[in-house]
């Protein structure tokens, strides 16, 4: 498998903003997530508000992660 030579590697700061980006991404969409099916956090919400305050953190988490894709494509 040959490996590609002409592409740089990406810097030190990039790779951590990168990683800390994706772990943001997911630690958001777990939260969504719990927040709309986990009973015991004890929220004292009526159910379609647990659903729309999960789907606000989800709905967050993807537009995160699109914009780290987005800045990633257009630095390269």
């Amino acid at each position: 498998m040959p490996f590609n030579t002409n592409s740089k590697q990406k810097s030190l700061k990039r790779r951590f903003l990168l990683i800390l980006g994706v772990v943001t991404f997911i630690c958001v969409i777990t939260l969504g997530v719990m927040v709309m099916f986990w009973d015991a956090m004890n929220l004292p919400l009526t159910g379609w508000q647990r659903y729309l305050f999960g789907a606000f953190f989800i709905f967050y988490g993807i537009l995160r992660f699109s914009r780290l894709l987005k800045k990633d494509n257009e630095e390269e």
